[in-house]
């Protein structure tokens, strides 16, 4: 039997920047087999600086400058968990994340970026916005281009960004047709760091964009309208933004390891001075040996050697040590596209050196763009007729992508032996299965999923949701769990770390639910597969799927379009925004929905593997009616529709769609129908008369359709 490979090192990357994207990569095409690796980011993507000011000018869309790190994860082979450490404990070799996770790491690497907040200026986080991190203000700089009317902008801080920023602003106000004036405020002289030829070449160009600079002038306070200087002048903004400096995260300074006016001192091998576990690259690390300004290139040329000598102390190789140049070519956007170029106080200006940093920045994001083709397993030799036309295909789908069709279960359900009880009722093909004890009913299900995401404490979370899907769906009070847990085999310390972290990532999720998780078994296998047997109570008669009625409207909760998403995720093609939309709705519980529709149902299930199509058609079978729903009206995740489109289908789709007789178009939207869910939504039908009421009470809920008296489910 063929033994899969044990996990013995974690390799923890904390942020998403410049060298750490160029690293993941490297590793997604020669990964080292033991190691599993953590990428920790706030967001879905990473944005590149260096196309900031093409993007203010409206040269660039707001995603042509983001490094989209769910795409890269999966490429390296890396788990996602979109968080931002707080704390570092070098002593036990764990990171704290905000949400309170505690990450365990042999090796660990910061890329975390600096931030142009300015916390101690007064007024500054009310009133002003800070152009790192890029997230916000982009979100704030495309508000204020849907805006009208003159505008005034005050840029703070002289040195080449806040120019660039203030040439932009213009530029784009201006193309826009509206009046712009700018002012470039700084604490000495604007530029002052700039070689001289290229400072008269930028003084010239802020000249020409009607930038006023205001030099040797101190801000004590950002205010609605204005920026009040020292010495009691005020200057009148609209948009004030914020460039001066470059600020630290302040946690690191207090992880205990040397650092230099907050940035982490790193050697000739970018460890920490003091610690060699502890890797530092880009805006957040001090070259203790030679020291450099904060520069993009300079982040870029670390990520070989960084690569480089992670899998040298994961392997047992010989380091190599990091040289920074000490000069560069340096390319300076002018507004519109036009650039100054400077090196070795030489400068030249003009359109030409704009194209030459577009070019150069157009390349840097394609190679995250356009990921390498993953190489199809090879098939072992001497294999089985049919095994390579098997193994040709995508990988197969994880999430509810992985069950069996609805066709072979229900003939396993219907055929399966055991006992009759008196105290026993079950209905094939119902969600769960009520036990009438005296009074008492209780409600049980099992359910598990095999891992789409490489993190377990995000397949937990889902999983647990997942599970108590069936018990809402009955109209029971959720009870009891019981965890079932495959974990992919590792060094016994780090399988313990891994089942600490599903059972409490499935805790919490169970703790806001009331349910009292009572155990449970767990075992090492090839893959990741997280299941839970739930328990509920019910106070009334139980919702099953047989109670639907001719009239009713048919209500959905969550939007669908998982199975599509978690199948392109899989294969490196989804949009990471998109992803973590999908994430977010898998993990959100049903139980406001269910309570809310529990007194109005006649039927309802959750929406899992057979698809809505599949889902409704058994309600429409077992109540001995039929449906109607609109196409538009279903609830789609952003992104289902274009990867639809695309031909992007689940790995389960093939076979909900062969066993559904349901008239449904032949077109992408049509596809959906048969998508598999997820932790999907609760698929409910109502009396007309409570609609409304279902509609306002029920979070979420949308009316798709209506329950006919001709048999047969029909898409429109």
């Amino acid at each position: 039997m063929e033994r899969s490979v044990p996990i013995v090192k974690e390799l923890v990357f904390l942020g998403g920047g410049h060298t750490h994207a160029l690293v993941l990569r490297k590793w997604g095409m020669r990964p080292v087999p033991g190691v599993r690796v953590t990428l920790v980011n706030p967001g879905a993507t990473a944005p590149y600086s260096g196309m900031l000011p093409g993007h203010i000018a409206g040269h660039y869309e707001r995603s042509a400058l983001d490094i989209d790190l769910v795409r890269l994860a999966r490429f390296a082979g890396a788990r996602l968990i979109v968080d931002r450490a707080v704390a570092l404990d070098p002593a036990v070799k764990c990171v704290t994340l905000g949400s309170g996770r505690v990450l365990p790491y042999d090796l660990l690497s910061l890329d975390i970026g600096i931030t142009s907040e300015m916390p101690l200026l007064s007024g500054f986080a009310e009133h002003g916005i800070a152009a790192k991190p890029l997230g916000r203000f982009a979100d704030l700089w495309a508000e204020t281009c849907k805006g009208t009317g003159p505008i005034r902008i005050a840029v703070l801080g002289g040195g080449v960004a806040g120019c660039e920023v203030a040439m932009a602003a213009v530029h784009r106000m201006q193309s826009l047709g509206r009046d712009a004036s700018a002012c470039v405020i700084d604490r000495g002289e604007v530029l002052s760091n700039v070689v001289p030829a290229a400072r008269r070449k930028l003084i010239s160009a802020l000249a020409d964009h009607g930038v006023e600079l205001i030099e040797h002038a101190t801000p004590v306070a950002v205010e609605a309208d204005a920026v009040a200087l020292e010495g009691g002048r005020r200057v009148p903004s609209d948009l004030t933004i914020g460039t001066a400096g470059a600020t630290p995260q302040p946690w690191v300074a207090e992880t205990g390891l040397p650092c230099r006016d907050g940035y982490l001192e790193v050697d000739e091998y970018l460890r920490s001075t003091a610690d060699k576990t502890v890797f530092a690259a880009g805006d957040c690390a001090h070259i203790a040996h030679d020291p450099r300004p904060k520069a993009g290139v300079y982040a870029v040329r670390a990520a070989p050697v960084l690569a480089h000598n992670l899998r040298a102390d994961l392997v047992g190789l010989q380091r190599k040590a990091f040289r920074p140049q000490k000069d560069f070519l340096k390319l300076i956007s002018l507004g519109d596209r036009v650039a100054v170029a400077e090196k070795a106080g030489l400068a030249l200006s003009g359109p030409r050196l704009w194209r030459l940093k577009d070019r150069i920045d157009q390349n840097f994001m394609d190679q995250f763009r356009t990921l390498p083709a993953m190489p199809v397993p090879a098939v072992p030799a001497g294999a089985a007729k049919g095994l390579a036309a098997e193994m040709a295909g995508p990988a197969p789908c994880g999430g509810c992508g992985a069950k069996l069709s609805s066709g072979a279960l229900g003939g396993v359900i219907a055929t399966s032996p055991g006992a009759t009880r008196k105290d026993v009722e079950a209905v094939p093909g119902d969600d769960a299965a009520v036990l009438k004890m005296g009074k008492t009913r209780q409600v049980i299900s099992t359910d598990h999923l095999r891992g789409f995401a490489l993190d377990p404490a995000l397949v937990a979370r889902v999983a647990a949701v997942h599970a108590l899907g069936d018990i809402w769906a009955m109209g029971a009070e959720p009870q009891a769990a019981l965890a079932q847990v495959i974990l992919p085999h590792a060094a016994a310390r780090l399988q313990r770390a891994q089942l600490d972290e599903v059972m409490e990532a499935a805790g919490e999720v169970f703790a806001a639910e009331g349910v009292a998780v009572v155990g449970g078994h767990s075992t090492a296998g090839a893959e990741l597969t997280i299941g839970f047997t739930v328990t509920g109570l019910l106070a009334r008669a139980p919702i099953t799927l047989a109670g639907a009625n001719a009239g009713d409207a048919i209500i959905l909760t969550k939007p669908i379009g998982t199975g599509v998403i978690l199948a392109a995720e899989m294969q490196a093609l989804a949009d990471g925004e998109d992803v973590l939309a999908c994430w977010t709705s898998m993990t959100t519980p049903s139980s406001k929905a269910a309570r809310a529709l529990a007194p109005l149902a006649h039927a309802m299930t959750d929406l899992t593997g057979f698809g809505l199509a599949g889902h409704l058609g058994n309600i429409c079978s077992a109540s001995g009616v039929g449906a109607e729903v609109t196409l538009e009206a279903v609830p789609v995740l952003r992104g289902a529709d274009d990867l639809a489109a695309a031909g992007i289908k689940s790995s389960l789709w093939a076979q909900n769609r062969a066993a559904q007789a349901v008239d449904v178009p032949g077109i992408p939207r049509g596809d959906l129908m048969f998508d598999p869910q997820t932790a999907g939504g609760l698929l409910a039908t109502v009396p007309q008369s409570r609609l409304q009421e279902a509609l306002t009470d029920c979070p979420g809920a949308v009316l798709i359709g209506q329950i006919t008296k001709q048999k047969g489910v029909v898409f429109r």
